[in-house]
């Protein structure tokens, strides 16, 4: 049965778009039918309830866009679903205040960004889409260590990466960078964990962008671009200042026999921060993933993601060949893996604290 009833005064009609999407657990024996009428529809009709409390205050002079997009984030046994107005940008105040309170209602850590649009769920097709490729067509190795030996230090407690990257390294992309693209080669690596943490969307950057930046912000002459010249530490903290914001810590050390001492340190580096470490010395340029260190003897090995491996991307012949592996100051034959005559600069990338 329908009933009039006439507006007390002028009325005007408002038509909006509003995308629905629910997630639904059901027992694998529900009929469809009992699944549809008792889950599908009552949580259709409360996901419409909850967008109508929200926008019915600005329906008369905003367009509202709501979407709601499903999550995981960690230490979560059950999705979530947050409904999120399109039309602010992620970076904006509004849609950064909303995740922020999500984060602490929820307990999740306030340093990094575990409910923006990029870390939603995807089902169907669009789980082959890969979302973090530094280009499109490009096909990276991730997470390589994962496949390694241990360490051998007897005793050690192990501090890693916190994290995926994508593994760079000489001739990646086309490029002939033998013999000097190594330190443009862990930037790249670096770069990517940020990418795929969702701190950043924008590409994993080629030599020649490396080189353009260092161009603009005054530190690198014109000529500089399309050269073959080595960059060091301090090149890479000012490129990630400039593409991410990111800020860095620099270590200094005068001789390879120094890095162990430094070896609490980088293990508290990678417990807070968990980003990948450059080290560079002379002139060679290495990624660190991680530490196994005994506080008690000294004993400690350095997770080293080599960027001089000059291969196809043969996870088996990386991790048999040592280009990802776990290295002592000294090993069990007394050779030095780091120099005792070459200082080194450690760049310690911080995670930026953001939702």
């Amino acid at each position: 049965m329908l009933k009039y009833f006439p507006a007390p005064a002028p009325a005007s009609l408002r038509v909006i778009d509003l995308k629905l999407d629910i997630l639904c657990y059901s027992s694998m024996d529900l009929p469809v039918a009992v699944a549809v009428s008792e889950l599908v529809i009552p949580g259709l009709a409360d996901q419409l309830s909850i967008m109508k409390k929200a926008i019915v205050s600005e329906l008369l002079t905003q367009q509202p866009q709501l979407c709601p997009y499903h999550f995981v984030p960690p230490g979560l046994l059950i999705p979530l679903t947050a409904i999120y107005d399109t039309r602010y940008g992620e970076i904006e105040e509004k849609q950064s205040e909303l995740r922020r309170n999500l984060h602490f209602r929820l307990g999740l850590p306030l340093d990094r960004p575990l409910l923006r649009t990029s870390n939603a769920l995807t089902f169907g097709a669009m789980e082959m889409r890969d979302r973090s490729s530094s280009k499109s067509g490009s096909s990276l190795l991730r997470d390589v260590h994962k496949e390694i030996p241990s360490s051998g230090v007897s005793g050690g407690i192990m501090s890693l990466i916190d994290g995926s990257y994508e593994y760079y390294h000489y001739l990646h992309d086309g490029i002939d960078d033998n013999g000097w693209g190594c330190a443009y080669r862990s930037l790249q690596t670096i770069m990517s964990w940020y990418r795929l943490q969702q701190y950043s969307s924008i590409n994993v950057p080629s030599h020649r962008e490396i080189q353009q930046v260092l161009v603009e912000i005054g530190d690198k002459d014109p000529s500089f671009i399309g050269s073959r010249e080595w960059i060091g530490a301090i090149e890479l903290s000012f490129v990630l200042d400039k593409l991410l914001g990111a800020s860095c810590k620099i270590i200094n050390v005068r001789s390879g026999d120094e890095l162990p001492e430094k070896c609490r340190e980088l293990a508290i580096h990678f417990e807070t921060q968990g980003t990948p470490v450059m080290i560079g010395g002379g002139v060679l340029a290495y990624t660190l993933l991680g530490v196994d260190y005994n506080e008690a003897s000294g004993d400690c090995a350095f997770l080293i993601l080599d960027p001089h491996y000059t291969g196809g991307d043969d996870l088996k012949k990386i991790v048999n060949g040592g280009w990802c592996a776990w290295k002592k100051s000294v090993d069990s034959k007394g050779r030095s893996f780091f120099l005792k005559d070459k200082f080194y600069n450690l760049l310690l990338p911080q995670r930026p604290n953001m939702v």
